[in-house]
């Protein structure tokens, strides 16, 4: 089992940054990829970005390329620029599958962190 736990949400400002941290914990060997999803209020739950366990990949979603940087450093995603459309629970996850989008492809899931980001 692995244990995941997110920190570091908020309240901010349009245009100000933040960083999300994921402590990861328990049997992490098997585990080839580090994500983070987001899930805004009545939509589904989307892909953000991904990097492999060395943190040497990464991959993200074309809304937030530019704008978001994930590290293996804590695992943390660090968010800058941000709009009101970023507004959204993060969740951070753990799979065997290295730079998948789907969310079916990881196993353990954090418990979110609500970011919120006013205009």
């Amino acid at each position: 089992q692995v244990q995941l736990v997110e920190s570091g949400g908020g309240l901010v400002q349009a245009g100000g940054s933040l960083r999300l941290s994921c402590a990861a914990s328990g049997r992490t060997k098997g585990i080839n990829a580090m994500a983070w999803f987001r899930q805004a209020p009545g939509k589904e739950r989307e892909f953000v970005a991904v990097a492999n366990w060395y943190g040497t990949t990464t991959t993200y979603a074309d809304s937030v390329k530019g704008r978001f940087t994930i590290s293996k450093d804590t695992w943390y995603l660090q968010m800058s620029s941000l709009k009101p459309e970023d507004t959204a629970v993060y969740y951070c996850a753990a799979g065997g599958v290295i730079g998948s989008r789907r969310l079916g492809a990881y196993d353990y899931w954090g418990q979110g962190t609500q970011v919120t980001v006013s205009s």
